[in-house]
């Protein structure tokens, strides 16, 4: 069964799903490939961005595992998949793309500061990645709440922990500053922190991305009230990840609903914590024919959503 199949994290469990996301991209590619007149530029182009692709899998499933988010399982990488599939048309973009494996290079310094190693370097370069962020998308500001809750949650409060991850998120500021102070451009700078928070909340260019949001908000929410009770009654490190994790989904949330220039591609800021949380939600039930139940409906929706949106 099904059930059976994602509680294992063999490697044949992560080709399957990258097969899985391999054809609806070559579906979504290969219609934006002939609207046109055929051009090898446009096909190099999806190649580049299968393997910009590849390298947020990658890394996803490096936080995941490395950090012991969930069980030895693979739900968090089946939801995330189908999650992505959801948004592959406002995600194929460079742009979404390099700021998303950006973000995920965050967040894998901010879950690793449980680790008792170079937890200086680790902070500061988890406010170096986020400097970089902003400089991309200034509301990225808004993950500094995260640097700061893994420190507390995990590390001491030591003046060093607390001031390093600001020397981190200026370092790159005062490098592009520089850059454009040196050719004259200083106004440009400046323009880009020009902060536009939308008027209307919850109010995205498709319709279809508010539906699909708020599904997933509610699985992470059920989750949450599944799984907190058993995780906050035992004092360990994956309770302090756990606290991390929906600080994580709330504070995206935020950022999905305020970020201007909604296309549906800021959702999956929250699909990263959400997947996982998700995914410990599935940990809790016990049975199988409801897990399979569960499975087999997240992925008819996945395809009757990519076909009919």
């Amino acid at each position: 069964m099904l059930a059976n199949f994602l509680e294992k994290s063999k490697p044949i469990n992560f080709i399957l799903y990258l097969g899985l996301f391999f054809c609806f991209f070559t579906l979504t590619t290969v219609s934006t490939l002939f609207e046109d007149e055929f051009a090898w530029h446009v096909v190099f182009k999806s190649i580049l961005l299968f393997i910009i692709f590849l390298s947020i899998f990658f890394f996803y499933n490096f936080i995941v595992s490395r950090n012991r988010l969930t069980f030895d399982h693979s739900y968090a990488f089946y939801i995330f998949t189908l999650s992505l599939i959801l948004f592959l048309n406002p995600l194929c973009n460079f742009k979404t793309l390099i700021l998303l494996l950006i973000h995920l290079l965050f967040l894998r310094k901010v879950y690793s500061f449980q680790s008792s190693k170079k937890v200086i370097q680790k902070i500061f370069d988890s406010g170096f990645w986020l400097g970089i962020l902003c400089l991309i998308e200034p509301l990225s500001i808004l993950f500094f709440t995260l640097i700061y809750a893994s420190i507390l949650l995990q590390q001491k409060r030591t003046m060093n922990n607390l001031i390093t991850p600001i020397i981190g998120f200026i370092s790159p500021l005062i490098i592009c500053f520089t850059y454009f102070f040196w050719n004259d451009a200083a106004t440009i700078f400046i323009e880009t922190f020009n902060v536009k928070i939308v008027d209307t909340l919850f109010i995205f260019n498709k319709n279809h991305a508010f539906w699909i949001f708020l599904g997933i908000l509610f699985l992470t929410v059920f989750s949450s009230v599944l799984k907190s009770p058993k995780v906050l009654s035992v004092n360990n490190s994956f309770k302090k990840s756990w606290i991390l994790l929906i600080i994580n989904a709330i504070t995206s949330v935020v950022f999905a609903v305020t970020v201007s220039n909604k296309n549906g591609s800021e959702i999956v800021y929250f699909l990263i914590p959400a997947s996982i949380i998700i995914a410990n939600g599935f940990e809790v039930i016990q049975k199988k024919i409801l897990k399979n139940i569960l499975i087999i409906f997240l992925l008819t929706i996945t395809v009757l959503a990519f076909l009919l949106l």
